[in-house]
């Protein structure tokens, strides 16, 4: 996986979170599959479609904090997750 320092791409603006599909014991097989990107500000109530239920590994950059929900639209319990 990459770090939270990592979460930069090339242009050199910053992502707040990478979501991915895959998941694995081994440390050098998680992060893979595909990536959800989640940009510095946003505010989404609901997964894309193809997401729900799928994601099974995240990195969140460092000074960024990621809520998430158990139910759509910002229901049920909730969980935080940061660098």
């Amino acid at each position: 996986c990459p770090t939270a320092a990592d979460l930069r791409p090339v242009n050199g603006t910053r992502i707040c979170a990478q979501l991915y599909t895959d998941n694995s014991p081994y440390y050098d097989q998680c992060c893979a599959g595909d990536v959800l990107v989640v940009e510095p500000g946003s505010d989404v109530p609901y997964m894309p479609r193809q997401w729900s239920g799928e994601v099974s590994s995240l990195v969140v950059g460092t000074r960024c904090e990621l809520n998430v929900w158990s139910r759509k639209g910002k229901k049920g319990n909730t969980r935080r997750f940061g660098a």
